[in-house]
């Protein structure tokens, strides 16, 4: 006892020399003494309220939250139980229509805005071991909006899966490919004079992965765990029209390997893992030139990360203490390292029912192509790429449960992050229907809370609230990032037939560089012209109809409120949508 009271007391205190550290480092103001407070989401990712370029979610009946998933125990609640034996029920192998399992799963719709939709879902059934998948989506729309240019746009996404299970290994691979159509639609146009091949892009995407798991040890604490991953992503943009110019496209190769090796003794786990990330990001011809602006590159992008860490539980296992580090090394035209702590506590109180924790990390993270144009599809495909790194995020919270149908989360956390990718419209190129993206280092506060409720498998409510300032380096502003983001997501079954789903999203505080001191709103820091972007609510309501077990109807509202506010700069949303259809299994 005295031994693990000594190692909580090491681990306190290399903990709060590494926060006081961290915050004389880089919690200062910038060179002129002022702090700026300014919008952004911060480190939370924040999936974009999207009404015509994305993909319109139809809810489905087992709704999943996408609320924020923070890195702690779970909180429990223990229900009392009654001690009655459950009897096994046996699959009725002569007889298998009293207990159907429905391998194939089809959904076919049509939305207000000339908008089809179709899926389809193949899963294997059985008890086999070996287990595999197909599935296809397929989403357009070819209505244009009012007084812009032709926003169409049309997506597939097709995939497959295989995995194996053994007693002590497990072996899984999956391949997809998407096919993503749309327009650089954010211009004035209401004579109808743009031609949609002007202003058009495509994506292709295609890759896969593979992932070994010795889980040998999971029951025998003196043998290893293992996992050795493979990943890799083919992402190329559209070629343009002319024969000449057919290799003046973006493109890229990501390969990444991982692995993850675990041993666990008595009460602690020791766990090292090693990753490579290597992208071959490739624009046009290497040394040649469209133009003064418009050259040809190959980037190639190394990451080396090397993690090694210990995982212990004290005080009959109420608290919970993991302390390790990231040494990574980014390889571009030259090397450079990075070491990031990794230390969390946590400690149960109360049987689970709540949970204090406090920790602080970092890491580097590599941007794609691939996953910038997943944050802002209408980026210039020739934009330079950087890597973000997170010196520090420091947090502080607690979260638990107050009944047994009721939880929450209380936290807050503060952060160093260097080369934050924003995007604002493109005067370069002088398209200012496409967005270039700018690199800044800034501090960034986050404070957020979280309810949840859940009565059976009838009622379901997530409500998470978010507050986010920054204090940025060189842009005046977090372009295009939220102050205040709110929601909502509730789930409702009514008598087994009906299944109501509502889910809302409030967010203000955004503002974009602009080059108009007249706009409305406008307003001039540091030589920038910024202009507000106006507060959405954004609140989507879907209703399903169970004919019988096999077929079901489905009906969706989107953007209740029709507000055509602007997701990014000059691109506005429709406003209210209608899509109706129908699910069946077979």
């Amino acid at each position: 006892m005295k031994m693990n009271n000594h190692w909580l007391i090491k681990i306190c205190l290399v903990l709060i020399v590494l926060m006081s550290h961290s915050l004389k480092s880089y919690a200062q103001p910038g060179d002129n003494g002022n702090v700026i407070i300014i919008q952004g989401i911060g480190l939370r990712e924040v999936s974009p309220a999207s009404r015509l370029y994305s993909i319109p979610v139809i809810i489905d009946t087992n709704i999943v939250a996408t609320l924020q998933e923070y890195p702690l125990l779970f909180p429990s609640y223990s229900p009392k139980a009654n001690g009655l034996k459950i009897e096994e029920q046996k699959y009725p192998r002569n007889d298998p229509d009293k207990f159907k399992v429905s391998p194939f799963y089809a959904k076919v719709g049509i939305g207000s805005q000339i908008m089809p939709l179709g899926e389809f879902y193949f899963n294997s059934i059985g008890k086999s071991n070996f287990q595999f998948g197909v599935y296809g989506k397929h989403i357009s729309s070819f209505q244009k909006m009012k007084d812009y240019a032709p926003s169409y746009f049309d997506r597939t996404h097709s995939g497959a899966f295989v995995s194996y299970y053994a007693k002590k290994f497990t072996i899984s691979s999956s391949g997809h490919y998407s096919n993503y159509g749309f327009n650089y639609y954010g211009l004035r146009d209401s004579l109808g004079l743009i031609n949609r091949k002007d202003i058009a892009q495509r994506f292709q995407d295609a890759g896969g992965d593979m992932l070994f798991n010795l889980h040998q040890g999971q029951r025998d604490s003196s043998k290893l765990n293992l996992k050795l991953g493979f990943n890799y992503n083919y992402f190329l943009t559209k070629r343009p029209f002319e024969d000449s110019l057919a290799k003046w496209r973006a493109g890229e190769n990501y390969v990444a390997f991982t692995s993850e090796l675990s041993y666990r003794l008595g009460r602690e786990k020791f766990f090292v893992n090693l990753n490579v990330f290597n992208n071959n990001y490739k624009y046009g011809i290497p040394g040649d030139s469209l133009s003064l602006i418009d050259t040809g590159f190959v980037m190639n992008d190394l990451i080396l990360q090397f993690n090694p860490g210990v995982v212990t539980q004290m005080m009959n296992d109420k608290l919970r203490v993991a302390v390790g580090v990231d040494v990574s090394a980014n390889i571009r035209e030259t090397t450079k390292p990075y070491i990031y702590p990794q230390v969390e506590i946590k400690y149960s109180m109360f049987d689970n029912i709540f949970i204090p924790y406090v920790g602080i990390k970092g890491g580097l993270k590599q941007n794609t192509l691939r996953s910038l144009t997943r944050q802002n599809e209408f980026m210039l495909p020739n934009s330079r790429l950087l890597n973000e790194s997170t010196v520090f995020d420091a947090y502080v919270g607690f979260k638990g449960v107050l009944s047994k149908r009721l939880s929450f989360n209380i936290g807050a956390n503060y952060a160093r992050v260097n080369n934050k990718a924003l995007f604002v419209s493109d005067t370069v190129f002088s398209n200012l229907n496409k967005f270039a993206i700018v690199y800044d280092s800034m501090n960034i506060m986050t404070i957020e809370g979280s309810l949840s409720y859940q009565m059976n498998e009838k009622l379901k409510i997530d409500a998470i609230s978010r507050f986010f300032s920054y204090e940025t380096t060189n842009q005046a502003f977090a372009w295009n990032l939220p102050q205040l983001q709110f929601k909502v997501r509730g789930n409702y079954v009514l008598n087994n037939k009906f299944i109501f789903n509502l889910d809302v999203t409030l967010e203000t505080g955004r503002r974009a560089l602009v080059f108009d001191s007249t706009i409305t709103g406008a307003l001039i820091e540091n030589n920038q012209i910024s202009a507000p972007l106006k507060t959405f609510a954004d609140i989507n309501l879907s209703t399903e109809y169970k004919f019988n077990d096999m077929i079901s109807g489905f009906i969706q509202f989107n953007n209740l409120t029709a507000q055509r506010y602007l997701r990014w700069y000059n691109y506005p949303l429709t406003g209210f949508q209608v899509m109706g259809g129908a699910t069946f299994k077979f």
